[in-house]
């Protein structure tokens, strides 16, 4: 169980953080002068040197991304030059990749970020500029929207890569590509010029994925413990029934692979944010909004008080709750986490999704006038205290990662183990540098009282109503 410092406040992290984007830029730089396009697109660290794993390359938008936060971070010019030249010349196969389920992480963290440092006037205006960008992500949204299957209870969900079958708890995030595209006015055209709204399927497959992969604790099977995430869920193509939990990179699919319960924490928190946005009449033929916002409250609820009920009291899970070795290691749970243990791996990444989805969800549930959002806040800041130092900070000059003893795939085993450990370790991957990057700007603002950072701001050209949450 998190120990959570209730006295923690965000400007007591800014040395910290100042510290954070001086490693952050020269391990930025490393990569920049090693890097070969032919080679792929960076992945995780062997050795402490970036190196790629085909699979799908999801991973190019956290890389050129990282630079983007960084400049943003720190004003540091040359990091928005190299972040938006790559975007421009880099992502564009993104933009209209119909095979995977990973827009949101792509295309949000190039194109929408530098749409956003426009519209805050960080980057000159160009309104060219902005038209190129935006054009992106209309097209990146509705791409993504057009990735769907159909539930016999009527909603829907963004398949993944493994196929129409497939609902990806990661998923969860990419939704930001479809709630920007809406933004920006764009739909999906569909056969005999049929129009699909993007909020619409934004708001299915959220609901689709509170429904069967959030658990709630009411006896749906023997495994129904409230808060568990199930990685993937199965349906049968056929009628669109569900018929199973599934996973790809966790243990089992009884047990919660600890990432995909972070994107689940961190993506509805980010969606309750944009919903705060919208006004009644646009979400009415979806239901009510108070319907629909408790849908999504009381998933992330329930993911993040599972996260804190069942993490380490630093605030850095293991990969998997129900890894077969953690029953070596005793009372695991009411003491620090051991990266360098004998038997499984923790999984930083995940802390540092976690992370922001329980400022995030805090910060919402308080402005909202939930006294009990302030345990979410603190357990945020607590759990982003840990990541910002040593040993999950990467501290040495020869290590290209940023954030150490992160994994990517145990069950494939292309995690690096050490010569002389049992376990991987000490090693990075892009979504965990990337994330550690954005919950460090989304605090840092936040102590300077700079503009509120959501992916799909800048929440100052929101006007009234539509800022009532933010």
């Amino acid at each position: 169980m998190i120990a959570i410092d209730d006295r923690l406040q965000p400007a007591d992290l800014l040395p910290a953080l100042h510290r954070l984007w001086q490693l952050s830029a020269a391990k930025l730089d490393s990569l920049w002068e090693t890097w070969k396009p032919e080679q792929g697109t960076p992945v995780f660290t062997i050795g402490g040197r970036y190196t790629s794993q085909g699979w799908t390359e999801w991973t190019q938008g956290f890389q050129f991304g990282s630079m983007i936060l960084q400049f943003d971070a720190s004003g540091e010019e040359r990091f928005l030059q190299r972040g938006r030249s790559n975007t421009i010349e880099r992502m564009a196969s993104h933009v209209t990749h119909i095979g995977v389920h990973d827009h949101g992480f792509n295309n949000i963290s190039t194109y929408g970020n530098l749409r956003r440092l426009m519209l805050e006037g960080r980057l000159a205006h160009d309104a060219f500029e902005r038209d190129f960008y935006e054009l992106a992500l209309k097209a990146s949204g509705a791409v993504q929207a057009a990735r769907w299957s159909r539930t016999s209870d009527g909603d829907g969900y963004l398949y993944s890569f493994n196929g129409p079958h497939s609902l990806f708890s990661d998923t969860i995030r990419s939704l930001r590509s479809l709630a920007l595209a809406h933004r920006l006015g764009h739909t999906l055209m569909a056969e005999n010029d049929t129009a699909v709204s993007l909020l619409d399927r934004l708001v299915q497959h959220a609901r689709t994925t509170a429904k069967y992969n959030v658990y709630y604790g009411a006896g749906r099977d023997a495994y129904d413990v409230r808060g568990r995430v199930a990685h993937e869920s199965i349906f049968n193509t056929n009628d669109g029934r569900y018929r199973c939990a599934s996973t790809q990179q966790g243990f089992s699919p009884f047990s919660t692979w600890t990432r995909g319960l972070a994107w689940v924490m961190c993506g509805y928190a980010e969606q309750l944010e944009f919903l705060a946005t919208l006004d009644d009449a646009s979400l009415a033929h979806l239901g009510t909004r108070r319907a629909i916002e408790s849908m999504m409250r009381m998933a992330a609820a329930a993911s993040c008080d599972f996260y804190l009920d069942t993490t380490p009291t630093d605030g850095v899970p293991y990969w998997d709750t129900g890894a077969p070795g953690l029953w070596h290691m005793g009372d695991y749970q009411n003491r620090p986490a051991e990266p360098f243990n004998e038997h499984e791996p923790v999984d930083s990444s995940a802390a540092a999704i976690a992370a922001q989805g329980l400022l995030r969800f805090g910060r919402y549930l308080e402005a909202a006038g939930d006294v009990g959002g302030r345990r979410y806040w603190q357990a945020g800041l607590t759990v982003l205290k840990t990541l910002l130092a040593e040993p999950y900070l990467s501290v040495g000059a020869e290590h290209q990662g940023l954030l150490l003893h992160t994994v990517y795939h145990r069950p494939r085993g292309w995690d690096h183990i050490p010569p002389g450990n049992a376990i991987p370790c000490g090693e990075s991957c892009m979504w965990g540098d990337y994330h550690l990057r954005e919950a460090g700007l989304y605090v840092q603002r936040l102590a300077r009282g700079e503009p509120y950072y959501t992916f799909f701001g800048p929440v100052a050209a929101l006007c009234g109503a539509e800022r009532r949450i933010l």
